[in-house]
């Protein structure tokens, strides 16, 4: 019998029950440490090494460049998802590829036939101001003017025309132009905004001066070895994809997630052949596999790391439509245990809620941790937000759900061709969380908080206390479970990220 209080985690996770993250706690260890002297260092794959454990998932509703953009900045990693076309894709990763901080690549433009009111609606909306006016009111057209607060505060009729109250002695940068170097005509201009335009006057980009001081530095920032920011990309197993990896290899993709709801399968094995020997650069994630026999098979044919779980997501119904499946806390530690024998990391992907989850994934054994729910009400999430009841939301739905698999999800699920699409997601919505620039600080300071509880320093330390049993579990009651969280309150306000 164990002198040590607790469990470990062999002795939960290898007996008849599956569980799930809120079935079990981990015990504290001893803090001789601050929380800022964690090290969330971690491989995604055997060759990318990311500052922080988060991925987002290759959702429509979840990673474009945007999200890919501020997950790289704080050290993590976005998948960018392909229910789009080959060029649309290719082009969401070379922004990602291009971006440089302080330039803002896909500002908010409007036209000389707007109306002040449309400024309002876009300040409100997000929080800026200081709007670019082109010929037709889109990117990549002849810029004309621009309107800052200055135009408009005390213009009393917002029904007026931006033709009216614009700017047009314009300063501008031509396309090229280095950061240091834009930096240095805001300065001296003493302006707030700066546009980049193109030979022919064509707006292409916009620099803003609190941008610039906000984004100065990212320590954490995820980036290759010519000093890019790192970008993923999903494709499916059909063979007509492999033109898509050919675009992304172009457009400069760093890893590849094969998206099968079921990873163990012979067109996942091709592919996965197939990218490693046409393209050895990139690294291959294969998935979704949840048991040591699958994992087995995706290591054989060569992938560079594992995405762990099928059906646990919070707008996925496969466990219950399909019958098949497995409670991702076990799935987690026993795919981690095995593929941990051949050097090849494993992501957690679904079932995530909040940061505990989150260590929790880690603890099991996994390198990093995949997220849908928790990024998709974001302000860098693809969709715009609108309210019912009173609450700003966003749509998230499931690439399993009717919607996605219409537009092409069905990829993922061998459904393309079928006659009957039997969904296995849902669609919904999600509470607005704001940017990204204050959301992730926050999972990242937790993470850290909750690895000083657990008395370990570093993943690397996580993963080595699991394995040696030096890390402690207990399963929990319902009750004990109802007992950890918000309990016998008439009401409470919610933490704002909870």
């Amino acid at each position: 019998m164990s002198s040590k209080d607790g469990f470990s985690a062999e002795e939960i996770f290898t007996r008849q029950t599956g569980y799930a993250y809120n079935d079990f706690i981990i015990l504290p260890g001893y803090i001789d440490y601050a929380p800022d002297d964690v090290s969330l260092d971690t491989n995604l794959t055997r060759n990318i090494k990311l500052k922080s454990p988060l991925v987002s998932s290759p959702m429509d509703t979840v990673t474009e460049a945007e999200m890919a953009i501020g997950l790289a900045l704080w050290g993590g990693i976005g998948i960018i998802h392909y229910n789009n076309t080959i060029e649309k894709q290719a082009e969401e990763v070379r922004r990602v590829k291009r971006y440089e901080n302080g330039f803002i690549n896909k500002p908010k433009v409007l036209s000389p036939q707007h109306r002040i009111s449309d400024i309002d609606i876009i300040k409100a909306k997000y929080n800026f101001s200081g709007i670019p006016i082109t010929e037709d009111g889109k990117l990549n057209s002849r810029l004309v003017g621009i309107v800052s607060n200055r135009d408009i505060d005390f213009e009393r009729d917002r029904s007026k025309s931006l033709a009216e109250v614009m700017t047009t002695d314009l300063l501008v940068a031509h396309e090229g132009i280095t950061l240091n170097e834009a930096n240095k005509i805001l300065k001296s201009s003493k302006k707030g905004k700066l546009p980049i335009v193109d030979d022919n006057g064509r707006l292409v980009a916009l620099m803003s001066r609190s941008d610039l001081l906000k984004n100065r530095e990212y320590p954490l920032a995820s980036k290759d070895d010519k000093k890019q920011l790192r970008a993923g990309a999903a494709i499916s197993t059909k063979n007509e994809d492999r033109e898509r990896l050919e675009a992304l290899h172009e457009a400069g993709v760093d890893v590849v997630v094969i998206d099968s709801a079921q990873g163990n399968s012979i067109y996942q094995v091709e592919m996965i052949k197939f990218i490693k020997s046409k393209y050895p650069e990139i690294d291959v994630i294969g998935g979704n596999v949840v048991t040591e026999e699958q994992c087995a098979t995706l290591i054989k044919a060569g992938v560079d790391a594992l995405r762990i779980g099928m059906g646990p997501g919070s707008i996925c119904t496969t466990q219950t439509t399909m019958a098949v499946g497995r409670p991702q806390a076990t799935a987690v530690f026993r795919t981690a245990r095995f593929a941990a024998k051949h050097d090849i990391p494993v992501i957690a992907d679904g079932g995530i809620a909040n940061i505990g989850h989150i260590s929790k994934s880690l603890a099991l054994g996994a390198s990093a941790a995949m997220m849908g729910s928790m990024f998709a009400g974001t302000n860098e999430a693809p969709g715009d937000y609108f309210y019912e009841n009173g609450i700003r939301l966003k749509r998230y739905r499931g690439m399993g759900s009717k919607e996605a698999m219409e537009a092409g999800g069905s990829n993922r699920y061998f459904a393309e061709d079928a006659k009957i699409i039997v969904a296995q997601g849902v669609s919904g919505a999600v509470m607005d969380k704001g940017s990204l620039n204050d959301y992730l600080p926050y999972l990242i300071q937790g993470l850290r908080h909750s690895f000083q509880d657990m008395g370990v320093r570093s993943v690397k330390a996580l993963h080595d206390s699991l394995r040696s049993g030096e890390l402690r579990f207990e399963i929990r009651s319902v009750m004990a479970q109802r007992e950890g969280h918000v309990h016998d309150m008439y009401s409470y306000k919610e933490p704002q990220f909870m």
